[in-house]
């Protein structure tokens, strides 16, 4: 007999000895899902009423049941096809069909679940519950049935999937935390976060493992992603834990030395740097509530300036385009404003500046020059440039 593998997780695929069936989806696209749809109940007989409401949403027969059984025969004629006895998973009940495997056939839904089943009775650091969460990573290739078509009706399956796999992660993280394997924790998380990524406490996770493991670069390397994947596809800053997780990971990457003449060079150099300091928000508000208590002990005041660049409801800008020109405005910002000025990337198509000794009619002037090199960059777009500056004055409260 053939070995038959039937893989439900992200993509639907059959693998008959180990190769992939090219062909089958386009034989019988409707075949299909009524394949999933009965693997999905376990092998319970599918009363003919749900599968022509599931399967038959939008089209209208004269003969309903005739078109199921005709689909069924056809089915059946094309898995055998593909390999002898396929065709009689699908088994015939009263009124009703249901899925049932040949002896060696597997399903990786099948066994996710059973694995589940498994781990819930299982509390110590043995091997077996090890071998477990690893035979989970490498079974859950994404979420059940994300990228096949018409499975609306396999949602709900999915939610509760996926929330049982984040769950079986989080606690395996702890395991490896507990045994001080940091290096395994980066490889979890990195398998866990090409299933979902964006959950904050799994980057969190690998880059806490990540600078465990002296790799701080990496670190801020992870930052960076996560910041840009909020911008991009959420259009907010990462969240507060994650920006006070930025300092972290800054803190890391500095030795500290005890030495007045090591510091004074670290400074020195720091003080080479020419043009605006670019830093990421988190920074930007310790610089802002530093300035704010400068403010109220001088009397004086600062000025907050907003650029947006673009339309962020704008189909025909993609993020490849959106993404230049926003690197673009930066390098304008960054060596067309003053060393004392501070700028930081608020959202996908807004910067924030804080400018610390300009007034009304210079800060204008800045904000047109900047406006002016713009176009000067970018002279045949159409993207609109629009900015407002306005004062932090001296009475205004610092965040706490």
């Amino acid at each position: 007999m053939d070995t038959i593998r039937i893989q439900l997780m992200d993509n639907f695929t059959v693998y008959i000895n180990e190769q992939k069936e090219e062909h089958l989806v386009k034989k019988s696209r409707k075949g299909v899902s009524l394949m999933q749809y009965l693997m999905l109940n376990h092998g319970q007989p599918v009363p003919n009423y749900r599968l022509l409401a599931t399967l038959w949403t939008d089209e209208g027969s004269t003969n309903p049941e005739n078109a199921l059984k005709t689909l069924v025969s056809r089915l059946r004629a094309i898995l055998n096809q593909i390999s002898p006895d396929f065709g009689n998973c699908i088994v015939a009940d009263r009124g009703a069909y249901h899925w049932e495997n040949l002896p060696g056939m597997t399903v990786d839904f099948f066994r996710i679940e059973a694995i589940f089943d498994e781990l819930a009775g299982m509390r110590d650091e043995s091997p077996e519950r090890i071998a477990l969460y690893e035979e989970l990573l490498a079974l859950y290739k994404g979420d059940l049935l994300q990228n096949a078509e018409q499975n609306e009706w396999a949602l709900a399956q999915a939610t509760s999937l996926h929330n049982k796999y984040m769950s079986a992660v989080y606690s395996y993280i702890e395991l490896l935390k507990a045994a001080d394997n940091h290096q395994d924790i980066v490889r979890v998380c990195r398998m866990a976060l090409n299933v979902d990524n964006f959950d904050d406490r799994l980057h969190m996770e690998l880059m806490t493992a990540l600078i465990n493991t002296n790799r701080t670069n990496e670190a801020l390397v992870q930052y960076k992603h996560v910041t840009h994947l909020n911008y991009r596809y959420l259009g907010v800053q990462p969240s507060e834990d994650m920006q006070e997780f930025y300092k972290q990971i800054v803190r890391a990457g500095k030795t500290l030395e005890f030495s007045l003449e090591a510091i004074r060079n670290e400074l020195r150099e720091s003080g080479e740097q020419r043009g605006a300091f670019v830093c990421e928000y988190a920074v930007f508000k310790e610089i802002y509530n530093l300035q704010m208590r400068n403010l109220e002990r001088l009397g004086s005041t600062m000025f907050l300036g907003v650029i947006m660049v673009g339309n962020p409801d704008d189909p025909t800008m993609d993020s490849i385009k959106q993404d230049n020109i926003m690197n673009g405005t930066l390098e304008i910002l960054k060596n067309n404003l003053r060393k004392g000025d501070t700028i930081t990337h608020f959202s996908p198509t807004i910067f924030a500046l804080l400018l610390p000794t300009v007034n009304y009619t210079t800060g204008n002037m800045v904000m047109e020059r900047v406006k002016q090199l713009f176009y000067k960059k970018y002279p045949n777009s159409n993207i609109p440039f629009n900015y407002r500056i306005g004062p932090l004055s001296s009475d205004m409260q610092p965040e706490k």
